[in-house]
């Protein structure tokens, strides 16, 4: 059965993210974007995407002064879809050494400067190594490429979100998933047809929990 209307996604807009690219990106797929720079643009939507790029400490200031940190926590508590993206994954967790920054504290973590790395920031095709199966990467194979921009990465207490892992120096983290809360480190925005298979999978996760109840992510501190 054809769902009568598109799927609705807010993007939240905080000041620190690639707007253009995430929201075409998402009509690529046939989801229905919504720009969301305050919390009444959440209502009605069916997910959030969190994107980001910039600095941890500038872009929670940009979230308070929007008023939108206690509304994204809520959503996340409530077992809601949401997709960080780049700086968005990192905002999941309890704080960033980019600035020693306190951030939304969704996941328990830290986000730490890429150790060995060769270069910094980390700018580029890379290649994912999965950890584990996940509907988000069907159809993606083991070791595809996605673009990155990023010195930082989100290092989990429980290892059991991890969904993928990168290798820029030292190994990191590069996808987590727990419950309805999804984190990507790299951009699958820019990340030509396997960004997009990303997405696409991502829509069709918010499509099948279009009904959901609170799940694991509704447990996170």
């Amino acid at each position: 059965m054809t769902r009568p209307k598109p799927i609705r996604i807010a993007v939240l807009d905080y000041g620190a993210a690639n707007m253009v690219s995430i929201t075409k990106a998402l009509v690529a797929v046939g989801a229905e974007p919504v720009v969301a720079a305050e919390p009444a643009a959440m209502a009605g939507v069916d997910a959030l995407v969190v994107p980001g790029v910039g600095a941890a400490a500038a872009a929670m200031d940009h979230l308070r002064n929007q008023g939108l940190i206690e509304p994204v926590r809520d959503w996340v508590r409530a077992g809601k879809p949401c997709l960080g993206i780049c700086l968005g994954l990192q905002l999941f967790f309890d704080c960033s050494d980019e600035g020693d920054a306190p951030t939304l504290g969704l996941l328990a973590g830290r986000n730490l400067a890429l150790l060995d790395a060769p270069t910094l920031p980390h700018i580029g095709w890379n290649s994912i190594n999965l950890d584990r199966a996940h509907p988000l990467f069907d159809g993606i194979p083991d070791g595809s490429y996605f673009y990155f921009v990023h010195s930082f990465a989100p290092a989990p207490e429980d290892r059991s979100v991890i969904v993928a892992h990168t290798t820029h120096g030292r190994p990191f983290v590069s996808a987590v998933a727990w419950g309805s809360l999804y984190g990507l480190q790299f951009h699958p925005e820019k990340s030509s047809d396997a960004g997009l298979r990303v997405l696409s999978n991502f829509v069709a996760l918010v499509d099948a929990s279009a009904s959901f109840t609170a799940g694991p992510a509704a447990e996170v501190a």
